[in-house]
């Protein structure tokens, strides 16, 4: 009976020990999470800055000027994330390489990387250049198609150099030290600003461009921040040390390989995406000028809250490729995790916080002596709060997606996208907004329910697969060494 009470005070002890050694190590993880993750999530809230920016200079021009910036950023973003999904394999392969001290792999894969941004950047271009006539086929207002191939004409330029500068910032990220793409954005900031305000409305003896210099702005400083990213990953330590620009002109047909097997899929889940939440802006134009409006501001709040959610999520693919590279199976798991909880405190807060200023919010967009401007900032104030769910969700898959692309597992999540928002959420949309008629919030309520199904979806397919890792690691263990790998099943709950 003695020997049965030590051992059980024993086992209390080690279970006791391994739950704080758990407690210990993710917290260690969350810790080095977040210092990857802040610069990134400040980098995206700037980006995101500079959109909002130009909307609320359009805004002052008119709602039919500001709901034509809407549909043009729709069509923008469809093809360039496509694009910016093709590129997105740099910062797991990256980590990969990088966690396995493979400087040559590093330097490979953002070598491919800028390749690819110029090759992408020409279809991405010819669909700007033809934004009218993709609108009016949609069915869009002839004036507001009108308007938006303005602004759209102006973005053209700047899309190779857009992408130059995601695929070195990618890279950036992937060594760990994102800080220089942080400065250069938060730098772009007041620039594009005063551009903007410069080209639109035109000062200080300067054309009045409208909705045309909003985009011409957006093409100057995507042209800066290309060349400033160039030169500080060309020039500045620790960054020249890899020489990436070295043999610049030998095309490694394998690296590329890797990046569209791997893109390609994130890519079209993207374009899914996008597309969920473009063609749910065609619906509400469908209703009319005041819903389009009102259905871009609770957009733009949440892309603001998509793009904190999607540096944590880059954030969540390095950590996890450098676990990968260091062949840690407990460490891929604790990466994911900690990415995720990290994210949904933030966003949670975040929309308990729009949730309660979503009037001050929808009047920052427009001038209150404009036309049908209460009505708007009525709806949108509505569709602030019905879209909460959606926020929390939208976090929630893009954190489990870049955790996924840290295990570079794709396809299986291009399903999800699929089926979760392609089908379910586009349908209940449609029904819910246009056949039912409860309208943009039936629209939102629909979004809300794609977004969640294809969150679940993802975390679950982590899961699984971080499991299936975990066995099959101790599994060769026990092959190699009985004993070790008695030690091994002990760990993965580590």
């Amino acid at each position: 009976m003695q020997n049965m009470g030590e051992t059980e005070s024993v086992s209390a002890s080690r279970h006791e020990m391994t739950r704080r050694a758990i407690g210990h190590q993710l917290a260690v993880e969350l810790g080095e999470t977040a210092k990857l993750a802040f610069p990134m999530v400040l980098t995206q809230v700037a980006q995101v800055a500079m959109m909002t920016t130009d909307l609320a200079f359009i805004g002052r021009i008119g709602i039919e000027a500001f709901a034509a910036a809407a549909l043009a950023v729709r069509v923008y973003l469809v093809s360039f994330i496509f694009g910016v999904g093709l590129l997105a394999p740099i910062a797991p392969l990256t980590a990969q390489a990088f966690g396995a001290n493979n400087l040559s792999l590093v330097r490979r894969s953002l070598r491919m990387g800028l390749w690819a941004a110029l090759v992408l950047s020409l279809p991405i271009m010819a669909v700007a250049l033809r934004g009218e006539q993709l609108l009016l086929g949609l069915g869009q207002a002839p004036d507001a198609a009108r308007l938006a191939q303005q602004y759209l004409f102006g973005l053209t330029a700047g899309v190779a150099p857009a992408l130059c500068f995601q695929a070195i910032r990618s890279f950036m990220g992937a060594v760990n030290r994102p800080e220089p793409v942080l400065w250069i954005t938060l730098a772009a900031v007041p620039v594009n600003a005063l551009l903007a305000y410069l080209l639109i409305y035109g000062k200080l003896g300067l054309p009045r461009l409208e909705l045309f210099g909003a985009g011409v702005a957006t093409t100057l400083v995507n042209c800066g921040t290309f060349l400033a990213g160039l030169w500080f990953a060309t020039m500045r330590p620790p960054f020249r040390d890899y020489h990436v620009l070295a043999h610049l002109w030998r095309f490694d047909w394998l690296r590329m390989r890797q990046l569209i097997v791997i893109g390609a899929p994130i890519s079209i889940a993207s374009l899914i995406g996008y597309g969920l939440v473009s063609v749910a802006a065609l619906f509400a134009g469908l209703i009319g000028t005041i819903t389009l409006a009102a259905h871009q501001i609770a957009l733009q709040v949440s892309a603001t809250l998509f793009m904190i959610s999607f540096g944590i999520s880059m954030a969540a693919a390095v950590r996890v490729g450098h676990a990968v590279g260091r062949n840690d199976g407990p460490g891929i798991k604790r990466a994911g995790l900690a990415a995720m909880l990290l994210g949904i405190v933030i966003v949670a807060m975040l929309t308990l916080g729009v949730i309660a200023a979503r009037f001050e919010i929808a009047e920052l967009f427009l001038d209150k002596s404009v036309r049908d401007t209460d009505a708007t900032i009525g709806l949108a104030a509505k569709l602030l709060s019905v879209g909460a769910s959606y926020f929390i969700s939208d976090a929630v898959q893009v954190i489990a997606a870049g955790s996924l692309r840290g295990l570079k597992d794709t396809r299986v999540p291009l399903l999800f996208a699929g089926a979760a928002l392609g089908l379910i959420g586009l349908s209940f949309s449609y029904v819910l907004g246009l056949k039912i008629g409860l309208g943009a919030i039936g629209i939102w309520i629909g979004l809300s329910i794609g977004v969640t199904v294809y969150a679940g979806l993802l975390v679950l397919r982590f899961h699984l697969l971080v499991n299936r890792l975990a066995l099959q690691n101790q599994q060769r263990t026990a092959r190699d060494d009985p004993i070790a790998g008695e030690r091994c099943g002990v760990s993965q709950h580590l």
